[in-house]
């Protein structure tokens, strides 16, 4: 019995070590386009996980609403990659308002200027600078967002 054990630990090892080999070469074949899609769902992931006891950020849904939940931008992706994936300025949302009533900005940005304050909701409306994304930046915020999610996942449980 105590080989069985051993040669299926041996086998699950072995499996995850090739799952683990076949995504670092998928990664390294990753486009630009493909890795800011990829960390795009890491920062929403991430964002969703953080405003966990919070409500949507555009109308009074509360945070225990068993719908999906996004991660909505304050200033949109298209118009400013340079806040892309600035986390003040995304925050958790409901489905609705994200995808029904364009983020329900006018809502949005009361409610943000109460959870972040003013001075920062003016940096963020005034911030329209452009950004260019490279390989080296990707795969390093990538990383610290699997960390930080990894840790809420632990504090929270990977349910949430």
């Amino acid at each position: 019995m105590l080989a069985l054990e051993k040669l299926a630990k041996q086998k699950a090892a072995k499996e995850k070590s090739e799952r683990a080999e076949a995504k670092r070469r998928k990664e390294q074949g990753m486009s630009i386009r493909e890795r800011l899609a990829a960390l795009q769902v890491l920062v929403n992931r991430y964002v969703v996980l953080r405003d966990k006891d919070d409500g949507c950020i555009s109308c009074p849904m509360p945070a225990h609403y068993d719908g999906a939940w996004h991660a909505s931008h304050f200033k949109s992706v298209g118009s400013n990659s340079y806040l892309r994936f600035h986390l003040l300025n995304i925050h958790k949302g409901c489905a609705q308002c994200n995808l029904f009533k364009s983020g329900n900005i006018v809502e949005y940005e009361k409610r943000l200027r109460l959870k972040i304050g003013e001075e920062r909701v003016e940096w963020l409306k005034n911030a329209d600078r452009s950004r260019i994304y490279d390989h080296e930046y990707l795969i390093r915020f990538m990383a610290i967002m699997r960390r930080k999610i990894k840790r809420l996942e632990k504090r929270y449980g990977s349910s949430s």
